[in-house]
């Protein structure tokens, strides 16, 4: 069926389970959307569900009449006989039994209505409405779900599909993130639609570029999504101010594929491709996917970002300075847009530790073409 208008035969179809799951995912986006129109589905399976419990009494009570009238229709036998009772007849008179209890109950309560009731009565009936109200919780307890599912429901990736990815990683958590500037502006174009993270978890998030340096080959984004936080606390890691020294050993986190790499390796020159000063040169093995990845070094702090490849003679990784980060586009920005982290909670941890913290501020960047 389709999600119409009219909430009773939806609510109907809802609480029988006859939704199939394209009619579920249309019902959530339905009552996220339409606030009329999920305070009355609400309403209907209140309403549904106080009929069933209450339809449920009148079909026991109607019952119980049935076997009443049919004893008192019953012509009494005035002849008596002696009847031996197998193990059979015993279970049948058993049940007889029961029915002829419940049915002299009834007559009471039916002929009697003055009767005060007595605390066994008011028992069964409150273990009744008791499971009545059980019935009614647990179904506005899977309403209330449904409700949840929606309000922390994953935001949906964009319809058109990915022209360029790369990785990115956090400056500060409220959303300033960095990531090589070929990643946004391939071939130097500015032709791209929409730029996107998808965290660690897998939700998307659309972010906004702020700042970029074509030469240098960085660029400053933030994510959209008002109170927007990577992770539970503060960026980790801090941002090296000056170059570190030929053979330190480094480490990166990115995404060359849909889930987190790890690679490691060294500082083999100071300066990049064809000399260039803003870089370094690394022994490093990397793959398509991974520009705007962050350099790391064993205590955690950031040397750079993967922006390149030589040839396959060489073999070597680019990777631009954190240094050339810093003076080239934060002074650029207004004063109090952002603050690079001060402390870095990384540098006495072990490296499976130090990978830990940074999953949550590394993630894979995805750009839509116009």
């Amino acid at each position: 069926m389709s999600i119409n208008n009219n909430a009773w035969e939806v609510a109907e179809a809802y609480l029988a389970g006859k939704l199939q799951e394209n009619e579920l995912n249309e019902l959530k986006n339905r009552l996220s959307t339409d606030a009329a129109f999920a305070n009355e589905f609400n309403e209907q399976i209140n309403l549904i569900s106080s009929f069933e419990g209450s339809g449920k009494q009148k079909r026991f009570r109607a019952m119980l009449r049935d076997i009443h009238a049919k004893q008192a229709t019953a012509s009494p036998s005035k002849k008596g006989w002696l009847i031996k009772f197998t193990p059979q007849t015993w279970r049948t008179a058993a049940v007889a039994a029961s029915v002829a209890l419940f049915s002299s109950a009834f007559t009471i309560w039916s002929l009697k209505p003055a009767i005060k009731k007595s605390d066994s009565q008011y028992s069964t009936i409150s273990r009744e409405v008791e499971t009545i109200k059980k019935v009614q919780a647990q179904q506005q307890a899977q309403q209330n779900q449904l409700i949840k599912d929606i309000k922390n429901s994953k935001p949906a990736p964009p319809p058109s599909d990915v022209a360029y990815a790369g990785t990115g990683f956090a400056l500060t958590n409220d959303g300033y993130f960095v990531t090589a500037n070929h990643v946004i502006h391939h071939n130097n174009k500015g032709d791209f639609d929409s730029v996107y993270i998808q965290t660690h978890d897998g939700q998307y998030f659309k972010a906004t570029l702020i700042n970029y340096d074509a030469g240098a080959d960085i660029a400053i984004l933030k994510v959209e999504k008002k109170n927007f936080h990577f992770g539970k606390g503060e960026v980790p890691y801090t941002f090296a101010a000056d170059k570190s020294g030929l053979g330190a050993r480094i480490f990166t986190l990115g995404y060359p594929k849909d889930e987190v790499v790890y690679k490691e390796g060294y500082i083999s020159s100071k300066n990049g491709f064809d000399g260039n000063d803003m870089q370094y040169t690394l022994e490093l093995p990397v793959s398509h996917g991974q520009s705007g990845s962050p350099v790391m070094s064993a205590n955690g702090t950031v040397l750079g970002i993967l922006t390149g490849v030589g040839s396959e003679q060489e073999s070597s990784t680019y990777a631009v300075s954190s240094k050339v980060f810093i003076s080239k586009l934060l002074h650029e920005l207004p004063d109090n847009t952002l603050h690079l982290p001060k402390v870095n909670k990384m540098a006495k941890l072990d490296r499976d530790e130090q990978i830990k913290k940074m999953e949550a501020y590394t993630f894979s960047v995805k750009v839509y073409k116009k």
